[in-house]
């Protein structure tokens, strides 16, 4: 039989916490017995102390987001810059150091990758997006990603209200983590961190 490596599909959750949201998600998992990396927007963490230490007393993880949620392409190197230290120092200060980094957009500028280098930060995307940030309905998120959920995959979702977003609440991305997690189950995948997701099925 496979391992838990050999399966392991990575559910993130980017623009949180927010203090409604972020516990019915972690609710959720939990129902589910299920682990999450969380991106999160470090001045919502900053703000939110006790949604971080809630977040990662579940077993999750936490990466970085931003602090502000600039299109990195548009924006100075000096700007992304300022605007990732003052992101790690706050995480910093509320005891979270991340490895991993998912830019707002998943856009990356042309120095993104050295200030994720000299800043120990590895830049991760998605395979599958639920696109939860339109407001669709949680039934037609899960046949919009079952098809490609396979082991290393990672799966995009909200926990929190981002610039952009169509929609104003975040519950069907609560709805949709009991069908995603027993389709996962029955394709004999299970889910957990982008870092047990790598760890085990690296690109």
């Amino acid at each position: 039989m496979p391992s838990p490596c050999d399966r392991a599909v990575a559910l993130t959750f980017d623009d949180g916490p927010h203090p409604v949201w972020t516990p019915r998600v972690l609710a959720a998992l939990q129902s589910c017995d299920a682990s999450a990396t969380f991106f999160v927007h470090a001045a919502q963490a900053e703000r939110h102390v006790r949604l971080v230490e809630k977040i990662l007393h579940g077993g999750h993880e936490i990466g970085l987001h931003c602090w502000r949620h600039l299109r990195h392409g548009r924006h100075s190197a000096a700007v992304i810059e300022a605007d990732t230290n003052r992101a790690l120092e706050a995480l910093g200060g509320v005891g979270v150091h991340p490895c991993w980094w998912r830019v707002p957009w998943g856009q990356l500028g042309p120095s993104t990758p050295r200030i994720a280098r000299t800043r120990g930060l590895r830049v991760i995307g998605w395979d599958l997006d639920t696109h939860d940030w339109r407001g669709d309905r949680a039934v037609t998120m899960l046949e919009h990603v079952t098809p490609g959920l396979r082991p290393g995959a990672i799966v995009l979702m909200h926990d929190g209200l981002g610039p952009g977003a169509r929609r104003t609440l975040c519950g069907e991305t609560v709805r949709l983590l009991a069908p995603l997690v027993r389709a996962l189950r029955e394709r004999g995948c299970e889910p957990t961190t982008v870092s047990a997701a790598l760890r085990c099925c690296p690109t």
